[in-house]
């Protein structure tokens, strides 16, 4: 179960939850970026978004755009955010999900196709741990089976038929799922087993059967194994394996397969100068992965500048971001931008300033989004709920876990799962010896009778 949680955080969304007591500091958590606007997740549960509500995919109630962050007020206890093309999704705490904006395909799941501009409860859904969407939506349960609705036109949902669903129908022939993704018009899962499976549109290869042929169940790919993540793009997919390298196919003209050529590719090929990465993320034509050591990669489309490398030149191999280090999280924009989340809880975009998607004006290179989650001092965050707290994160020699109400434990992993030190926490202030750990990401999992909390940490 264990292995499980760390898959299903590995997704687009990228669980991040860090916090680090001190006089003041920024708690953004997650982040997720859309067509044409950004949901970001604020450490207390609660959730900012900003750019085109046209349909009402900021779910503030109206359909007015913002080009600045706004609180959507009637959402708490969320633990993860995605933005879809026209739609958002929230994962609250208890396993629930919300969904608000475009529905003309079914993808709020309430068994209507009125669009929502607050959010509204899909139907029996309960018990999620992961959620995606594009046009269409995904959900998996904690048993490893997954939900589908919303647009089915092209065999996307998974279900053996080629309709639009606007009530949640479980994928009957799918289990012990641990990640999902939902591309353009397809879908992609992976097992427990590490083992690909992929439905949907096949136009341009991008099932990664070796064929064009389309499929409305799922179809396993044999030809790649050992995976912890996918990422669906516009008609591309990428992959993410568990020794760090990243492997992608399907659509490449704009290069965004990273080959060093702009060949479409109907199977899996391993991504070109690239190795120790632990997120990906796929846009319309552009892709993004997150290196361990805190920096960002991009390649593909870059018309909007959404490479963040300074030019506005497409590239079919990866390049750096200029000028950001320390990212925990990262998301590709459907069309127009990126995003980023740093340690100290900072959200950075770039590309397009389109609607306000970026949060800022066009930038070819990372800007830091303003206005964003409240700023708490320590005695706030003691106020809150939670009961734990790790600082400083990043750390470089040691570590402080506060425990601060009954006994608990903690596990330390690698970002494969693999467990470097397991302790007991006491209560009070509880400093942990990480002198022998490697520079890089680490997962801690933080346990107190019902309360379970995973953090990622980062040693400079």
């Amino acid at each position: 179960m264990m292995m499980k949680t760390l898959y299903h955080n590995f997704t687009a969304f990228f669980l991040v939850a860090l916090w680090a007591c001190g006089p003041n500091f920024l708690h953004a958590q997650k982040i997720s970026a859309g067509a044409d606007h950004v949901l970001v997740l604020c450490a207390d549960g609660t959730v900012m978004d900003w750019g085109s509500s046209d349909y009402g995919q900021l779910g503030s109630g109206s359909s007015n755009d913002s080009e600045v962050p706004i609180p959507e007020s009637t959402l708490a206890n969320v633990q993860g955010v995605i933005a879809g093309c026209d739609h958002s999704m929230v994962l609250l705490n208890d396993g629930g999900v919300r969904c608000f904006g475009a529905n003309s395909y079914g993808q709020l799941g309430n068994d209507s196709n009125s669009d929502s501009n607050v959010p509204i409860e899909p139907f029996e859904l309960n018990n999620i741990v992961a959620i995606s969407a594009n046009y269409h939506s995904l959900a998996l349960t904690s048993s490893g089976t997954v939900y589908s609705f919303g647009e089915g036109g092209n065999g996307q949902l998974g279900d053996g038929n080629n309709f639009d669903n606007a009530y949640p129908s479980l994928i009957p022939s799918l289990s012990e799922v641990v990640a999902i993704a939902a591309g353009d018009y397809f879908s992609l899962a992976v097992k427990s087993n590490g083992s690909l499976w992929t439905w949907g549109s096949n136009d341009n290869g991008q099932l990664g059967n070796g064929t064009t042929t389309s499929s409305n169940v799922p179809i396993n790919i044999e030809s790649i194994d050992n995976l912890v993540a996918v990422a669906g793009g516009g008609n591309f997919a990428l992959a993410l394996k568990s020794d760090g390298t990243v492997w992608s196919w399907g659509n490449n003209s704009s290069g965004q397969l990273g080959t060093g050529n702009n060949d479409p590719v109907g199977a899996p090929v391993q991504v070109i100068n690239l190795s120790g990465i632990v997120a990906i993320s796929a846009g319309g034509k552009h892709a993004v992965a997150l290196k361990n050591d805190g920096t960002v990669w991009t390649w593909g489309g870059n018309l909007f500048n959404q490479l963040g490398n300074g030019s506005a030149i497409d590239s079919n191999v990866p390049v750096q971001v200029s000028g950001l280090t320390g990212a925990v999280a990262i998301d590709a924009g459907v069309d127009f931008n990126t995003v980023a989340l740093k340690a100290d809880g900072t959200v950075w975009s770039w590309g397009s300033g389109f609607m306000g998607s970026a949060g800022v004006s066009n930038s070819s290179v990372p800007i830091q989004v303003n206005g964003l989650c409240e700023v708490a001092s320590e005695v706030a965050l003691m106020e809150q709920p939670r009961d734990i707290s790790v600082f400083p994160n990043p750390f470089e020699n040691s570590i402080t876990i506060k425990e601060m109400n009954a006994k608990g434990h903690a596990t330390i992993m690698d970002m494969m799962g693999n467990v470097v030190a397991a302790f007991p926490l006491i209560y009070g202030n509880n400093q942990i010896d990480t002198s022998g750990l490697s520079t890089g990401l680490y997962w801690i999992e933080l346990e107190k009778n019902d309360y379970k909390e995973i953090i990622k940490l980062v040693k400079q």
